[in-house]
């Protein structure tokens, strides 16, 4: 969470699923003692109920961040994730499960701090925190300039470089009315019964690492991302 001029922000609409599963039903794994290290860059594309967002990633930006968020989209554990927390002029927060089980194991999976190198401007990529060494796997993207933040320890990792569009278009009506606590102890049910109107990232994926394209497996075969793309047309 993040602890914010007195308020927290810590750290996805209706979905035809089990609510306490990701969307592509994939097993999100327990943390491990240490982060799958990433590469210098790479891109995640986000589907969402917006539409496609593309976050590129600078791991010198912050490495644990990096490194951490790397693990958790290599893990799906964002799949199916529900944007709780929007704050129109500021922030769209992500990052609890939909599922309680993955929230119980992986709710104390904190990371050290990283210092702050790059500003918290439009279209950066944080992870939220509520002091010294608590990020973990909620992270929120920057709608504006939240530049006051960089002295508050909340170090970007990454900046959506295509479809900032659609971050703007994510529901914020209901502020920060959906209880973090009770996200975590039951997951997208939760939500979906009382929320029902949230965005969310229906499948993260890595498409990029230091600049080459990363095959995407489907099925028994396996093609890049312009090959599908290609193949659709």
């Amino acid at each position: 969470m993040l602890m914010i001029c007195g308020f927290v922000l810590t750290g996805c609409g209706p979905v035809a699923m089990n609510a306490n599963k990701s969307l592509d039903e994939k097993q999100v794994p327990p943390p491990s003692k240490t982060d799958i290290p990433s590469p210098e860059t790479y891109r995640v594309k986000m589907e969402t109920s917006e539409g496609d967002v593309i976050i590129e990633v600078t791991r010198a930006w912050a490495p644990k961040g990096a490194d951490r968020f790397y693990t958790l989209v290599k893990n799906h554990y964002y799949d199916g994730c529900r944007f709780f927390r929007v704050m129109p002029g500021f922030m769209a927060q992500v990052g609890i499960n939909g599922d309680p089980h993955v929230n119980a194991e992986w709710k104390d999976a904190n990371i050290s701090d990283d210092p702050v190198k790059e500003s918290n401007i439009r279209g950066t990529v944080t992870f939220a925190n509520s002091g010294p060494h608590s990020r973990s796997t909620q992270f929120f993207i920057n709608f504006g300039d939240s530049s006051f933040l960089d002295k508050k320890g909340f170090p970007p990792f990454g900046r959506v470089v295509e479809g900032m569009d659609h971050v703007d278009s994510i529901y914020p009506g209901y502020r920060e009315k959906p209880n973090q606590g009770k996200i975590t102890d039951s997951g997208n049910k939760y939500l979906s019964e009382n929320f029902p109107q949230l965005d969310y990232i229906i499948k993260a994926t890595i498409i990029s690492e230091d600049n080459k394209e990363v095959s995407v497996k489907t099925g028994s075969e396996t093609k890049s991302s312009a090959q599908k793309t290609a193949a659709k047309k």
